[in-house]
């Protein structure tokens, strides 16, 4: 017996009859010869975290505020490894599959855009212009990442369950308690990243607003303090064990009323204060103008995206989509770095390249 299948082994016995189970996995779309180490959820987590360049630049792309100066600012991949652990907590506790849990929360967000959630309205924005009809929002394009674009052309060939949870793990602003009844995944660790993808968030966010100003722990209202906590490895806290309480050996998750509408109470706080508040209202629409600016660039002048792509696709759709994978690849001082080379001045003669 291989170390894989001894592995196989112990998760049938020892984890939940709710439990996805990586012998029982419904494949790649590609088939490959199983690996005699580790579990297919094993092999999905290694691609993402080792063959992944999109989950690396995840380092240089923004989580809430924009062109940070501050160096504890959260990212998009400091967000990504929060929201790993906290859904391996729960995971883990829950007995549920941890490998699979893991591999679909370090794979959730590999589609973003640089600049965050304003980067992804603008890209969205602009695509539409060019192809009307078309769309383009991060959960969808984390799966076109792993599928198509990673290892030029070739994608990762994840599990279908890996996919599924990075497929469904976004909720929009909808309150907790909408996510947590949602039962549209087929396994319970797709469900675990969709709500822990949350409670990392608000936490995060939150502790990040108050380093930068935004907010102040007496712009908390009392009731979402008394029920979640003073600080944020309390608040942290009580979530994640008002979680595991009310869905252990379950087939599937809850949470008690009082930390759902906390929760919920804290999210429309953070909307109102911080992702709609002045101060990123106007940096979105600095935001705007570097991703649309530069989405048609690359759609109009032939020679600029060329340069970038490297060939030239041959109709506005294929163009459209190649810009469109090409700008939400960037991170945030590249996307910065390309505003500048096409929209200003260069400047001669330069002495910073000397």
């Amino acid at each position: 017996m291989s170390i894989r299948q001894q592995i196989e082994q112990r998760e049938r016995e020892t984890l939940s009859p709710y439990a996805a189970l990586a012998a029982e996995s419904k494949g790649r779309v590609r088939a490959e010869e199983p690996c005699p180490v580790r579990t297919c959820f094993q092999r999905d987590r290694d691609r993402i975290i080792h063959l992944c360049h999109a989950f690396r630049r995840l380092a240089h792309k923004t989580q809430v505020f924009i062109a940070a100066r501050e160096d504890h600012v959260r990212t998009r991949l400091s967000h990504t490894l929060e929201v790993s652990q906290i859904a391996r907590t729960v995971a883990k506790a829950l007995r549920l599959n941890e490998d699979l849990t893991e591999a679909m929360a370090l794979g959730h967000d590999v589609g973003h855009t640089p600049f965050g959630h304003a980067g992804e309205e603008a890209l969205d924005e602009v695509y539409r212009k060019y192809v009307p009809g078309a769309e383009f929002n991060h959960t969808e394009h984390s799966l076109r990442v792993v599928d198509f674009l990673e290892r030029d052309g070739k994608g990762l060939n994840l599990t279908h369950e890996t996919r599924e949870g990075i497929g469904g793990h976004s909720k929009g602003m909808v309150d907790l308690k909408e996510a947590v009844a949602a039962d549209r995944l087929s396994t319970l660790e797709g469900m675990v990243l969709r709500v822990c993808d949350r409670l990392a968030y608000v936490n995060h966010d939150l502790d990040d607003a108050e380093r930068a100003g935004l907010l102040c722990e007496d712009d908390i209202p009392a009731e979402i303090l008394d029920a979640l906590g003073q600080s944020h490895s309390e608040r942290v806290g009580t979530m994640v064990r008002d979680l595991i309480a009310n869905s252990l050996d379950q087939p599937r998750l809850d949470m008690s009323t009082e930390v759902v509408e906390a929760t919920d109470a804290l999210k429309d706080l953070l909307l109102e204060r911080v992702y709609g508040g002045e101060f990123m209202t106007r940096e979105t629409a600095k935001v705007r103008g570097i991703v649309q600016g530069l989405f048609s660039v690359y759609m109009e002048d032939d020679a600029a995206c060329a340069d970038a792509l490297g060939y030239l696709p041959e109709d506005v759709e294929s163009r459209a989509q190649a810009v469109c994978d090409y700008v939400a690849g960037m991170t945030d001082r590249f996307a910065r770095a390309q505003y500048m080379r096409h929209f200003l001045p260069s400047g001669y003669p330069s002495f910073e390249e000397r």
